[in-house]
């Protein structure tokens, strides 16, 4: 009796962009295949019905459109601001862990629909690759991974483009047009094009999506007040949101100020420089506001020690090793520190600027009759010269045993 074998199952990191469109023709000519594709709606407002239809057009056998808007602030931006993560001091990670929590969903479909690999359409450049394929090894360690740009003949996003066109295949984008964009609920990031030579200023009043520039941002300053417990965000202006409402709510208030723009060059896990612009206006917002919560309720040594944690917290996320246990661990730590930064935080946006405009919180570490430069009753200053004495005592050893030896200049 003849054997059938049955077509392989591959499941596709589908957003209907230019690298996903053309893979799923992709697979089914070099497989002997069924490709399905998946979809995470990280709140950017996915068109459901057009996508799962263009899917199926491109040769899809299914297209799941997952919403996990809600997952992906709660269970991991939320852990990355309170960690105040930023990777080389300017990317607040918004394409960095919006990977994870999409591959996460991916492995959860895959493993219902019955699928034997995983494919998506990160170049073997980026960053986005490592993200993706190791979240799949952490979470399901025999699934089998496709990478098509790591092994088909296109080189370029011009010639993917011409592929397209000879399949009759809609991309949203043109060979005049081409940054190659991400975009979610958290940020917008643009890369490619003028933006690959660092000399060239971007040109924001073309590229920016969620926001204004500074310059075309009102007069007037807006004022906004955050109201966070245990390090979460929680109140605008006394108001209480979902954290969906609320990401959208700040992302439009910050946007029309022109506050979010993080233009840098950043070293990419793979070894190479790259250089991008990233529009994260709510973002931007929420981080500053916590920091000056915590710099209000923390203490000395355990603000300088969790600003230690956030250096490695930041490229744990970017390097993709959200599910790594050392990430789990600095979590758990973070999250010790987190309880008393309640409270409430003003901030003045103007022009491109985000600055603190009063802080209040009922676990404050700051006391005016210790602080004040009037006179007061509570700090001895005599006190100082001892502890200056015994401060000082090895950096005076250090000293006379440099003056011993003739080494003190």
């Amino acid at each position: 009796m003849e054997v059938i074998m049955a077509k392989e199952k591959i499941l596709l990191a589908y957003s209907g962009g230019l690298d996903t469109s053309i893979i799923i023709p992709w697979l089914l000519e070099h497989y002997d295949c069924e490709v399905i594709a998946m979809a995470g709606e990280v709140g950017i407002g996915i068109d459901r019905d057009f996508l799962i239809q263009k899917a199926l057009n491109c040769g899809a056998s299914a297209c799941f459109v997952e919403d996990i808007s809600e997952e992906f602030i709660t269970d991991f931006i939320y852990p990355t601001l309170k960690a105040g993560a930023i990777y080389e001091g300017k990317y607040l990670l918004g394409t960095s862990f919006a990977r994870p929590v999409i591959a996460k969903r991916m492995i959860e479909i895959a493993k219902r629909e019955g699928c034997t690999a995983i494919a998506h359409g990160c170049t073997g450049k980026g960053n986005d690759q490592v993200r993706f394929e190791l979240t799949v090894k952490a979470l399901a360690p025999d699934m089998k991974i496709i990478a098509p740009w790591r092994i088909w003949d296109i080189k370029s996003r011009d010639e993917e483009i011409d592929y397209a066109a000879a399949r009759n295949i809609p991309v949203p984008v043109t060979k005049e047009a081409n940054y190659s964009m991400d975009e979610n609920l958290w940020h917008l990031s643009h890369e490619g094009m003028d933006l690959e030579d660092p000399e060239n200023e971007p040109n924001y009043n073309k590229i920016l999506k969620l926001m204004k520039s500074p310059e075309e941002a009102p007069d007037q300053p807006t004022y906004v007040t955050i109201s966070f417990e245990q390090g979460i965000p929680k109140r605008i202006d006394g108001k209480e949101y979902a954290p969906v409402d609320l990401l959208k709510h700040l992302n439009k208030l910050a946007g029309d100020n022109g506050v979010g723009i993080a233009d840098m060059v950043e070293n990419r896990l793979v070894g190479m420089k790259s250089r991008g612009v990233y529009e994260t206006p709510g973002g931007t917002v929420l981080y500053a506001a916590h920091r000056e919560l915590e710099l209000l309720t923390l203490d000395r040594d355990t603000l300088h020690y969790k600003d230690l944690v956030a250096q490695r917290f930041s490229e744990l996320v970017y390097f993709g090793q959200w599910f790594h246990p050392l990430r789990e661990a600095l979590s758990a730590f973070v999250d010790a520190t987190q309880k008393t930064v309640t409270g409430d935080v003003r901030m003045k946006l103007y022009k491109g600027n985000c600055m603190p405009a009063g802080t209040v919180s009922p676990f404050s570490l700051y006391d005016e009759a210790i602080a004040t430069f009037s006179s007061d009753e509570v700090y001895n200053q005599a006190d100082a010269t001892g502890f200056i004495n015994c401060f000082g005592l090895p950096m005076k050893v250090v000293a006379r045993m440099k003056q011993k030896n003739e080494l003190l200049d």
